[in-house]
């Protein structure tokens, strides 16, 4: 095990540690979970993040034998559902569906209400979310090599959009004009529904989005992908180049999310809520519906979820400072 994963997992065990007084006799009078479990999510009902969750709670919940209850607590970027889960007991009824965002927010902001390093006792990742750049179905751009083409003949003149301040797409959209040598000016929006609107008409010449929520704009022939931002083709859009293929070497962005519990949580608690998290990502049909949304299932066990967070930590930094995005 490396240093930072025994750092973190050893921080995600503290807690427990020094209070075995206070959760183990309770853990050994009787075997968890034997009431409700809440999953808190940082975010608002309907997205793709929202439905992953929905999705497969109810098949972790048939495993483990007890309701899995959505909390939607959006606001702040996730830092009042993350801030809320740190604070909740560390007896496996109170866990958080970590995301992209939760590490963007730990690189963006100068100071939180808590550590996502030290704070949380990670349990699994669950999938990832290919982001695309997109341009409108009339777009005079044909690939990903025109728009750049463009920018380089008249720098400025060609418009990058994405939605809100902060998140992955618009950090990614910041990392792509870097990463390609091009100025280019970003446009953010508040919604998708705004981007795509903005992107099909023309108002801006190409957008940088999350895959799921644009997949059936991009089926009703309202927006068109340049390309995939992710390491590889999504297998739905086999014809889609990716962008680290040709047009921008290196270029790999996207999201992803993962269940956490409070730090100090039972490790035998963690174990079986990985296993559950595992069998019910295993069902074909579940995979399938999540395929067909955008989603890529990507489970972890604990340990490697660990590492993965301390990288995405370390590699939105880089992305934050490289940009010369000012820290709030």
């Amino acid at each position: 095990m490396s240093m930072s994963r025994r750092a973190l997992m050893g921080a995600a065990a503290a807690a427990g540690l020094a209070s075995p007084a206070l959760i183990r006799p309770a853990l050994a009078q009787r075997a968890w979970p034997d009431k409700p479990i809440r999953m808190v999510l940082g975010f608002a009902p309907g997205g793709v993040g929202d439905f992953t969750a929905r999705l497969i709670a109810p098949k972790i919940s048939e495993i483990l034998g007890q309701p899995i209850v959505i909390d939607n607590r959006p606001g702040a970027g996730g830092i009042v559902s993350a801030e809320a889960v740190a604070r909740s007991a560390p007896d496996g009824y109170t866990l958080l569906l970590l995301t992209t965002t939760n590490s963007t927010a730990s690189a963006l902001y100068e100071k939180l209400p808590y550590d996502v390093l030290k704070d949380f006792a990670p349990v699994a990742r669950i999938a990832t979310f290919d982001h695309v750049l997109l341009t409108g179905e009339n777009s005079r751009f044909k690939t990903l090599e025109d728009v750049l083409a463009a920018a380089k003949a008249k720098p400025g003149s060609i418009n990058l959009g994405s939605i809100a301040v902060g998140n992955a797409q618009h950090l990614g959209a910041e990392l792509f004009k870097t990463m390609a040598g091009v100025d280019m000016t970003i446009v953010t929006y508040r919604s998708t529904p705004d981007l795509v609107n903005a992107t099909s008409t023309g108002e801006i010449d190409i957008a940088s989005e999350i895959l799921g929520p644009v997949l059936s704009q991009i089926e009703g022939k309202r927006v068109r992908p340049l390309a995939m931002t992710s390491a590889e083709r999504y297998p739905l859009l086999p014809n889609v180049p990716t962008a680290n293929e040709k047009a921008v070497p290196g270029y790999v962005v996207g999201s992803w999310n993962g269940l956490a519990a409070p730090a100090g949580t039972p490790r035998a608690i963690i174990e079986k809520l990985q296993g559950a998290v595992k069998q019910a990502m295993a069902d074909e049909a579940t995979r399938k519906k999540l395929l067909d949304v955008g989603v890529q299932p990507a489970v972890t066990g604990p340990e490697e979820f660990a590492d993965f967070i301390l990288s995405e930590n370390r590699r939105w930094a880089a992305i934050i400072e490289r940009a010369k995005i000012p820290k709030q």
